[in-house]
């Protein structure tokens, strides 16, 4: 544990192209390098390749379906008791719902190999928009983790 103070928390900044705080957080977590640019080609282009797929128009409406089925609500987090280790399951912040949620995201979009990364990521917004994909299902582990611990959830601190 840290003895000096608390960081304090910095407002994101909106991107260029939509003024959106949450496409920046997105832009920010595809981002490598500190390749700021080619990260938001690859987002934006992967928007475009999701309105298409989809055929609606505003990609932040569909961002926003797609972060709403892959925030997870609970975790765990490992308490030590007595010489046990217990996996006791928390409520999460939404600050932190929201970065689990982009950093599955791009992780899985990453993972798909053989596709180039604004095409992966269009397809891992559009099946998480649809609620099915690998993001959905991490974030239902994550719950049905936490439910079958939920015993010891009387040790939260």
């Amino acid at each position: 544990m840290s003895r000096r103070r608390r960081a304090t928390k910095r407002p994101a900044k909106p991107d260029a192209r939509y003024g959106s705080v949450l496409v920046g957080r997105l832009v920010n977590t595809v981002m490598r390098d500190g390749k700021k640019t080619v990260a938001e080609r690859i987002v934006y282009s992967a928007f475009e390749k999701v309105a298409e797929k989809l055929g609606k128009g505003d990609p932040i409406d569909l961002l926003l379906g797609a972060l709403e089925n892959a925030r997870p609500r609970l975790e765990v987090k490992s308490r030590r008791v007595g010489g046990a280790t217990y996996q006791v399951p928390v409520e999460i912040s939404y600050d932190r719902q929201e970065s689990l949620a982009f950093r599955w995201i791009v992780n899985s979009a990453a993972s798909r190999r053989g596709l180039p990364m604004k095409d992966a990521l269009a397809a891992e917004i559009v099946d998480a928009y649809n609620n099915t994909g690998t993001v959905v299902k991490k974030k239902e582990d994550t719950h049905k983790m936490a439910q079958s611990n939920r015993a010891f959830a009387h040790l939260r601190w």
